[in-house]
């Protein structure tokens, strides 16, 4: 979450409000503190049933107004609605069986999670994977926290949670804010950022709110996803086929691909240089993002010559909100390299490499005017950033596939790239829909009652 933020956000402008997210970290880490020691003896002081009230309004107010989003956004907000309504339900079911079935679900998460992140970081042997395996046990152990009675008997299982997200919240706010105040470049994005100016960004005093949305204009990520790209006829299998390989009847693998193309003509797309043996046993030991599995690469020239030589994209997302300048920087210095790792560098870590070198403050330049407990509140209320963060952190953990990349590339242009979907604005919309709905089927009934009246006129004519 604190790479993530800085990134939205920029260094710049978390710069100016150090001291203020370090005041709400430290109230975030101190409440979550007191909420998890006051849930330890099962006599409880936080208002349990007010905070299922508000749940539950929450969860239904997104309900009602979901069918209004753009785009992804319906399912996002579906998600969210149904999740709190569910959950807000369990906790004012209350007594022994809600707070049984809300540990098992937590419990289970966490245990899902840190299975994943252990896995995947033993298998990939990435640079710090014995700190991922670190903390899946974590994770493991507060799965075993959540499953066994001891020592509320599952009645303090909510304020637990609130308790670790609290906490967890204000001590990430805690390190980003004292680690932007010492920086003049954002590590978020890679060593090479340092070649940014941070009085580049002091020029960017435009408002982003209005943005024209002209595809001329806009970057354009092209995913092809394994199934779509597969030779053969494909062995479905849900999950794997989505976010890693696919494989057909024959059992070769195909892993997708992922790209980035400006207006300008930059284009990034990398590709080892000498085809990868994709049968399972060489698939297996290539996985891992070791020196010794690092080849030569080579970046394609630009998309219509690759798209001829192969296939068109199978998804295309457009991001409209960047930093031009900034893209082409990073993007100059990013290509002196031209190294392949099929987990490490690969073509979706480039891509997404690149794609947060340009989209770097681009919440900062919009939410300018506000002040950061607006800015946070609206960036922390978009469900959209905890997806980005989870997909973020599954692929740090394994590798960036171009399926993992897709979601995250369409999270990052809801964050970047802003629909109006404030309450006001969001009901507004869902007003306007049913207004229009309303007329339409007035126009629809009076054009039924003239057509009826001007046939019943003709039938008298005749007789």
């Amino acid at each position: 979450m604190v790479r993530l933020v800085m990134l939205l956000l920029g260094v710049d402008y978390l710069r100016s409000n150090w001291h203020i997210m370090t005041t709400i970290g430290a109230i975030f880490a101190l409440s979550g503190s007191i909420v998890f020691i006051d849930a330890l003896d099962g006599a409880l002081y936080f208002p349990i049933s007010l905070f299922a009230w508000l749940l539950l309004i929450e969860g239904s107010a997104t309900l009602i107004v979901a069918h209004s989003g753009i785009g992804g956004q319906r399912k996002l907000r579906h998600l969210k609605g149904f999740t709190f309504v569910i959950t807000a339900s369990l906790i004012l079911a209350g007594h022994h069986h809600g707070n049984f079935i809300l540990s098992i679900i937590f419990g289970t998460l966490f245990l899902i999670d840190g299975l994943l992140q252990i896995i995947s970081a033993y298998v990939v042997r990435y640079r710090t994977w014995r700190l991922a395996i670190s903390g899946g046990v974590v994770e493991l152990a507060l799965a075993v926290f959540f499953f066994q009675p001891y020592p509320t008997n599952y009645i303090g299982t909510v304020p637990f949670c609130l308790g670790l997200g609290l906490f967890f919240a204000g001590w990430n706010m805690l390190i980003v804010s004292g680690r932007v105040r010492r920086m003049t470049s954002n590590p978020a994005l890679s060593p090479h950022s340092a070649i940014y100016n941070p009085e580049q960004i002091e020029k960017e005093k435009e408002a982003c709110t209005n943005l024209i949305e002209e595809t001329s204009r806009a970057l354009t990520i092209h995913i092809w996803t394994p199934v779509g790209v597969a030779d053969g006829e494909v062995v479905h299998r849900p999950l794997i086929e989505r976010y890693i390989a696919a494989v057909d009847k024959n059992g070769v693998i195909s892993t997708g691909h992922a790209a980035l193309e400006a207006p300008n003509g930059l284009y990034v797309s990398l590709y080892p240089a000498e085809d990868i043996d994709h049968s399972p046993d060489e698939f297996v030991r290539m996985l891992r993002a070791t020196e010794d599995n690092n080849m030569p690469g080579e970046f394609q020239p630009d998309y219509l010559t690759e798209s001829r030589a192969w296939c068109p994209s199978t998804v295309k997302v457009r991001i409209f909100n960047y930093d031009q300048q900034r893209l082409g920087e990073f993007w100059e210095e990013f290509r002196k390299d031209t190294t392949y790792n099929l987990t490490h560098r690969n073509c979706s870590s480039s891509v997404i490499q690149v794609l947060e070198a340009a989209v770097e403050g681009s919440v900062g330049r919009i939410c300018r005017q506000y002040s950061l407990y607006r800015t946070l509140g609206i960036i922390f209320g978009t469900p959209e950033l905890w997806v980005a963060i989870q997909i973020r952190k599954r692929a740090q953990t394994m590798a960036w596939t171009p399926g993992l990349a897709l979601d995250y590339t369409r999270a990052l242009s809801m964050l970047v790239d802003p629909k109006p979907t404030g309450w006001i604005n969001t009901s507004r919309r869902a007003f306007k829909k049913i207004s229009s709905l309303r007329r339409q089927w007035k126009q629809e009934k009076v054009l039924a009652e003239t057509s009826s009246k001007k046939t019943q006129n003709a039938g008298e004519k005749s007789i």
